[in-house]
């Protein structure tokens, strides 16, 4: 079956008011969308398991399913779960507003609805919605291991790569992070963290460790797991050849043949770093370059083994 691209931007509406369906619908359809209509929670889920649309319009206050349990159930679907969700709400007290941004909302509009207000922010979602999907389809094909969380460390998405290191025995069961790493996220956002990277942990059968590699969004984290690489450079190796643990670990990578690119990331490091840590090494162990330095290593080890 050939399925032919789209050219018109598709949302869905969900809303219990025959009123507002009307007047959003001519609206939306007058700027050139597709438009999809749901009056219920239980409608939108249908209607979410056979298509995807590029952006939902939900409801907060409906009978039934309310606005903030649809969105969450939407939310739980692979498919949907990057699909930004607009609530409308005649409720703009903070604690509803906060309940749809946990919910995976992404913005909100007061009702009775200002459609030029309405179509702008739909247009500004739609482009974001576009931008994280090239970077994640980038991220994907680069072969990193990187995913996304939210404040309260759920996983939002992550690379193929990531999401197969740190799978559990069931093939079907989904990454979560453990305590000591929530406790340290909280601690990144709140900017009292020591180090953008909380201590490796044994974690199924395997010792892996975090990195923070920055802000998506609002509430969208990026983090970068690896396994840990600590032990590859033994204590008594940086000790007897008088470098630091992480001068050892940058010298065990270069002694494998690894780049300075790979290093950084395989430690991760900035690629300005490692060069500042391999001056250092060569300093410290009288050779002038990176030959001389794999090849002192390389003795280093075999005494140590």
């Amino acid at each position: 079956m050939i399925i032919e691209a789209k050219s018109r931007d598709t949302v869905l509406i969900v809303d219990d008011s025959p009123e507002t369906l009307r007047m959003l619908t001519d609206a939306l359809d007058g700027a050139g969308m597709t438009v999809m209509v749901a009056l219920d929670g239980a409608s939108a889920l249908r209607i979410g398991e056979q298509i995807v649309p590029d952006i939902i319009l939900l409801d907060a206050v409906m009978p039934g399913m309310d606005g903030f349990e649809a969105c969450r159930r939407l939310k739980r679907e692979t498919k949907l779960a990057g699909v930004p969700v607009i609530f409308m709400t005649g409720l703009a007290e903070s604690e509803h507003i906060v309940r749809g941004l946990e919910a995976g909302g992404v913005d909100y509009v007061t009702k009775p609805i200002v459609i030029v207000e309405m179509l702008a922010r739909i247009k500004v979602h739609l482009a974001n919605a576009r931008l994280t999907q090239s970077a994640r389809a980038a991220l994907d094909v680069s072969g990193r291991y990187l995913f996304a969380v939210d404040h309260r460390g759920r996983i939002l998405w992550a690379t193929p790569q990531a999401e197969k290191l740190a799978r559990a025995r069931g093939a079907d069961e989904k990454f979560e992070l453990p305590e000591p790493w929530l406790d340290w996220l909280d601690q990144m956002h709140r900017g009292m963290a020591e180090s953008k990277s909380p201590p490796a942990i044994s974690f199924r059968d395997e010792k892996l460790r975090l990195q923070y590699m920055g802000r998506l969004g609002a509430n969208e984290f990026l983090l970068r797991l690896a396994r840990d690489t600590s032990s590859d450079s033994p204590a008594e190796f940086s000790k007897e050849l008088g470098l630091t643990s992480r001068e050892g670990e940058v010298l065990s990578w270069l002694s494998k043949g690894k780049t300075n690119r790979d290093i950084a990331q395989i430690l991760g490091l900035s690629p300005r770093t490692v060069d500042k840590h391999l001056e250092q090494i060569y300093a410290k162990l009288g050779v002038e370059n990176r030959t001389a330095a794999a090849a002192v290593a390389t003795n280093a080890s075999h005494r140590n083994f």
